[in-house]
């Protein structure tokens, strides 16, 4: 796949999903910012992949708008903008706070949001653009204990939804892609709550997520990557308002 002289712009670059995208965008000839709160991660990414850190936050749009203002100004308009970060506390909806339910929808929806709006009238102006995000399983069905990141990843496939019919004609395809449970850091923080609430070991928590997925395997970041490189494609130009489920069959 050849994505020369494409600017790709990840959220949530330090690590997971968003550091294999990185990876696999660069070796595709894009050029590529990654985006996240924490430097050092995003510097490590960085030098495996020759891209462009820039720490900020995509709940503060100020600091989202200067840090793509910086990204642009060096590797050009952005073409691809891949909203990738997220976060999944796990609590029972009795015990959540108004603020623990509006921190879940500001990183994984309102952020969502904010990149694409910041993005979108460059693309626009260019006439082709890719809107991505990695929204989750969690966006197609319920899960208990995380009814706040259920609750946003709905809203980010519907605001996929909706934006698509919008920009259908402008050139700019807007697409999520729903993984199950991916090997990941976010993955191991689960299963540790689950160890340090039920007594589980490890293992055992491992495969009582595991369970859900037909093929009783987890999904692996490069699966998700490859994804978001098919989305980004011409091949994937008539691809216009999807919830692509990568989850071995679960949805």
């Amino acid at each position: 796949m050849n994505l020369a002289d494409k600017h790709v712009v990840i959220s949530g670059g330090g690590s997971g999903v968003g550091a294999e995208m990185a990876v696999q965008f660069a070796q595709a000839g894009a050029k590529v910012t990654i985006l996240g709160r924490r430097a050092e991660a995003l510097d490590e990414v960085a030098q495996n992949c020759d891209a462009l850190p820039v720490t900020c936050d995509v709940t503060n749009r100020d600091g989202l708008s200067a840090g793509l203002f910086v990204a642009s100004d060096l590797n050009g308009p952005v073409d691809i903008a891949i909203a990738n970060a997220g976060a999944a506390p796990s609590l029972p909806f009795e015990k959540m706070s108004v603020m623990d339910f509006e921190d879940s929808l500001a990183v994984n929806l309102t952020g969502v949001f904010n990149l694409w709006q910041v993005c979108l009238p460059g693309m626009k102006a260019q006439g082709w653009g890719r809107l991505i995000a990695v929204s989750s399983t969690a966006g197609l069905k319920g899960y208990p204990y995380v009814s706040g990141y259920c609750a946003a990843k709905h809203g980010v496939i519907g605001l996929t939804r909706a934006l698509a019919v919008e920009l259908a004609r402008s050139g700019v395809t807007v697409n999520a892609i729903c993984p199950g449970f991916i090997e990941t850091p976010m993955l191991q923080r689960s299963i540790d709550t689950i160890v340090s609430k039920t007594g589980m070991r490890p293992e055992q928590a491992a495969k009582s997520l595991r369970s859900g997925n037909p093929q009783g395997r987890f999904i692996q970041p490069d699966e998700v990557a490859k994804a978001a490189l098919w989305l980004a494609s011409e091949g994937a130009a008539s691809v216009n308002g999807t919830a692509l489920p990568i989850s071995g069959g679960e949805i």
